[in-house]
């Protein structure tokens, strides 16, 4: 099915990098929230989104927005959808009630596709009157920039469901990961938590500032995970033995820091440490705008990866 309109059920950051992205790929846009003055805002993000897409060859020419509606009725916003981009408060409730409200306007056969970073597909789908249409789509953030989408399929999940959307992700220029099974957190985010249980373990326990454990993130093992994941990373580790080298020969010491791991807890302590890590951290940014600075950085290394993958960047 073409998809020509799409919903967008709520207009904060992640909504609106949606519809920014969507209209650069020459869809009707339609975002739908019941914040006052969200409409303002959400055009205010499409704005400032718009030339990263540009210089990225993602969307061409002046910004339409000719093509971007808003609506604070969630069921007339729906009936014409293509496709629904949910994008709610990450509770549970409140993502079943979105569900309801989409549910009295939308076409029984049209794709929803909740953007939640942790929720399970299963958990959203229940009660609904058409849960085989309902899929997990998580995007990171910001997604008109980062292409990782994560799929993921609850219990009563259809798999034409799950095709159409991938369908429509890869489309528009997304990296689609498709889970087997819904997980809190999905894959990204698991695998995210676990860096930062870590993180906050080292600060917690003054081994290491914040500032130092964000730049040896950056200058170390980051520089190579934005080309590669854990398990290339490790069999190019192994040498001419590859990954079977590194498991036999350095496996050991990777069980020895597992066990050393901390399981450090969110009390108030230790969050008022956190805090006054990353104020310290912030500061020294100076005038430097970080999400300017995090933007700019995204388009060159994506037009990086661009021309590696395309075997421009090799000699």
């Amino acid at each position: 099915m073409q998809i020509e309109a799409i919903t967008i059920v709520g207009g904060g950051l992640i909504g609106a990098s949606w519809a920014a992205l969507f209209l650069a790929h020459g869809v009707q846009v339609t975002v739908q929230d019941v914040a006052e003055g969200f409409e303002a805002r959400v055009t205010d993000e499409v704005r400032r989104a718009w030339p990263d897409l540009v210089a990225l060859g993602t969307a061409r020419g002046d910004l339409p927005l000719d093509r971007l509606c808003f609506a604070s009725d969630t069921a007339r916003a729906c009936e014409d959808a293509d496709f629904i981009q949910e994008c709610g408060p990450d509770r549970l409730e409140v993502k079943r009630e979105i569900i309801s409200r989409i549910e009295a306007g939308a076409r029984a056969d049209t794709v929803i596709a909740s953007s939640t970073s942790s929720l399970l597909a299963s958990d959203i789908q229940q009660g609904a009157h058409n849960p085989e249409r309902i899929v997990v789509a998580h995007p990171f953030n910001p997604p008109h920039l980062v292409p990782l989408v994560e799929l993921v399929p609850g219990r009563q999940t259809e798999a034409e469901a799950m095709g159409a959307a991938r369908a429509f992700y890869e489309s528009i220029g997304r990296e689609v990961v498709e889970l087997k099974r819904d997980v809190v957190g999905h894959v990204a985010n698991r695998l995210s938590s676990a860096l930062f249980r870590e993180a906050v373990h080292i600060v917690a326990e003054g081994i290491a500032s914040a500032e130092d454990v964000d730049r040896a993130v950056m200058n170390g093992p980051g520089l190579r995970w934005a080309l590669m994941g854990p398990y290339l990373t490790y069999h190019l580790g192994g040498g001419a033995g590859g990954f079977r080298h590194y498991m036999e020969h350095l496996g050991p010491t990777q069980a020895a820091r597992w066990a050393d791991l901390g399981e450090p807890e969110l009390d108030p302590e230790t969050i008022n440490t956190l805090i006054e890590g990353v104020n310290d951290l912030v500061a020294g940014l100076g005038d430097v705008d970080p999400v300017a600075r995090r933007d700019a950085g995204l388009i060159g290394l994506l037009e990086l990866k661009r021309r590696i993958d395309s075997g421009d960047g090799q000699s």
